[in-house]
């Protein structure tokens, strides 16, 4: 779904709509691992500085907001979809899937939905789209900084298993490290086969 564009300063009733709650992903564009979603619900009366897009912060900046969010904010809630969803779903169904779960999550019910991008997840709750949101709106940024080191957090624990593929440097996206692993080792269990690279060397190690 498609959301109308919007000025937030005019449109959107701050004071009036009840709990907002941001939303992000992390994981659409690697060959491998989950597409990881976040949802945060933030305290005015705890504010948290620095939030910012998490791709432009450094990790040790993530990790230190990472824990600041989960301390502070009012509540947050984090969800994935699987690899298998992925192949199954196609990515885009896949980050929607993940938002959705994550918005459920959520110990208090929000009136307001607020999205990075510009499409929203099917929700019974109000929900709209903003693009560059995790760059306009704390709650975004907050959402972005959890599922981008939730996601990270995973990739480090995917590299203890597959320590051939680099997981822990490439974070699974499409390097020409990763793109080499995969040409010499072929793709593990937490490869997405829907992709592209990962069709083209899993055709290569079965001829």
């Amino acid at each position: 779904m498609r959301s109308k564009k919007f000025s937030i300063p005019e449109q959107l009733p701050w004071n009036d709509v009840g709990l907002i709650a941001g939303v992000d992903e992390a994981g659409r564009g690697p060959l491998s691992g989950p597409v990881v979603a976040a949802a945060v619900i933030l305290d005015e009366l705890h504010p948290i500085k620095g939030l910012a897009d998490s791709k432009v912060l450094t990790a040790l900046r993530r990790e230190r907001l990472y824990d600041e969010i989960l301390a502070k904010a009012l509540c947050c809630s984090i969800a994935q979809a699987s690899v298998e969803e992925i192949d199954t779903l196609n990515i885009l169904q896949a980050t929607m899937l993940a938002m959705r779960r994550a918005v459920q999550g959520l110990r208090l019910k929000p009136q307001l939905v607020l999205v990075d991008g510009n499409r929203i997840p099917v929700m019974e709750i109000r929900a709209e789209a903003i693009v560059k949101g995790d760059a306009l709106i704390p709650a975004i940024s907050a959402a972005s900084i959890l599922a981008k080191v939730w996601r990270d957090r995973a990739c480090l624990e995917l590299d203890l298993r597959y320590p051939q593929y680099g997981f822990a440097r490439h974070k699974g996206y499409g390097t020409a490290q990763h793109l080499a692993a995969l040409k010499e080792h072929g793709p593990c269990d937490q490869h997405r086969r829907s992709f592209a690279p990962v069709r083209i060397a899993l055709a290569q190690h079965s001829s």
